[in-house]
């Protein structure tokens, strides 16, 4: 398939801005890939396609404060910092994307914070907008991390065009979110509430936790009509023995097994086994799934509703089937879906 594909019209006034009063209260468009039938319901009915010994398998990472604001030696411009990965700890080295890009160059030095109490030097260019920078601080470790927390902000997606509340800090984020490291939050997951979890552990869902840190290169769009010529960026992978162990017992009992989110499905097809089981697995990924791809492990999915000519919506695509996705797009549009971080949800059964 090409990237022609996946290009949709996509009205401005379904991308979601805020999110849903209640986690659990997002509209549901429940999509069945053998009867190719749509239904509509509310989130919170996700529980009602799933039974005792099912396992949803979840993605816990942990969305930290990466988007900070400095200020440039001797001119002073506002620039933003946009943390992206640890390189050294012990010599504070970190990968960023800088924006204005073209004022930062090797040498330069950015303050942050109202008394500078914060400063980073500029040691090298690594993409247009990438750099790698050196923290000066005198403190500890802890200590610097702690500022970091202090002076970053939870960096909502660029197209929700307003300030940042209070509110975000907390919304995006799962409830379930544990290990730190991503810089944007797995957003299937954003749609399941404390009281959800606990209705679906009473009927006896399992549930397995994975850890993919999202980085911002899944969200790049892809730009090469070839989809076989696309290079995802790599992003930190964790599968701990635990989650194996539930997964392949379920798969052996031919029980439902559900990914939450495209990060989860990603993890989990970073990491099977010749005989279609789960192996552990602790390193970085830069798996690309779309059609056509044969999935392994899990047979049902929840995702959000994605951008046109995304990697998401290529994987929407393998999973569902390209005409049936295309269809159920179609009529999100119609029905007034909303679109992206803060927006619905679909269940492929």
């Amino acid at each position: 398939m090409k990237l022609s594909h996946f290009n949709f019209n996509l009205p401005v006034e379904l991308l979601a801005e805020y999110p849903a009063e209640n986690r659990d209260e997002s509209r549901l468009m429940v999509v069945n890939r053998q009867t190719k039938t749509i239904e509509h319901r509310l989130f919170k009915d996700v529980i009602d396609y799933f039974d005792d010994g099912d396992v949803f398998i979840i993605n816990n990472t942990k969305v930290f404060p990466a988007r900070m604001y400095g200020n440039k030696e001797k001119t002073g411009a506002r620039i933003e910092v946009f943390l992206l990965r640890e390189l050294n700890a012990e010599q504070r080295l970190w990968d960023v994307l800088v924006d204005p890009a073209r004022k930062i160059r090797i040498g330069n030095k950015l303050y942050f914070g109202d008394d500078d109490s914060l400063v980073a030097e500029v040691i090298d260019n690594t993409t247009s907008r990438g750099r790698t920078l050196r923290f000066l601080y005198d403190g500890s470790y802890e200590d610097f991390r702690m500022k970091l927390l202090e002076l970053g902000e939870t960096p909502i997606p660029k197209y929700i065009n307003r300030e940042l509340t209070a509110e975000d800090a907390e919304r995006y984020q799962t409830i379930y979110a544990k290990e730190e490291g991503a810089v944007a939050a797995p957003t299937a997951g954003l749609h399941f509430s404390k009281h959800l979890l606990k209705r679906l552990e009473i009927k006896g869902i399992d549930f397995a936790e994975v850890t993919l840190h999202v980085g911002l290169g899944t969200f790049n769009p892809v730009e090469v009509e070839d989809l076989s010529k696309h290079k995802m960026d790599s992003e930190e992978l964790k599968i701990k023995q635990e989650a194996c162990d539930i997964v392949n017992n379920a798969k052996l009992k031919k029980k439902k097994i559900c990914c939450v989110g495209t990060t989860s499905m990603r993890a989990i097809e970073s990491s099977v086994s010749s005989q279609g089981t789960l192996n552990p697995f602790e390193g970085w990924t830069n798996k690309f799934i779309f059609p056509p791809h044969d999935f392994s492990i899990a047979d049902c999915m929840i995702t959000n509703f994605h951008t046109p000519k995304s990697t998401l919506l290529m994987m929407v695509s393998a999973f569902c089937g390209h005409d049936l996705m295309k269809k159920a797009y179609e009529e999100a549009v119609k029905e007034k879906y909303k679109f992206y971080s803060y927006g619905d949800a679909m269940l492929i059964i």
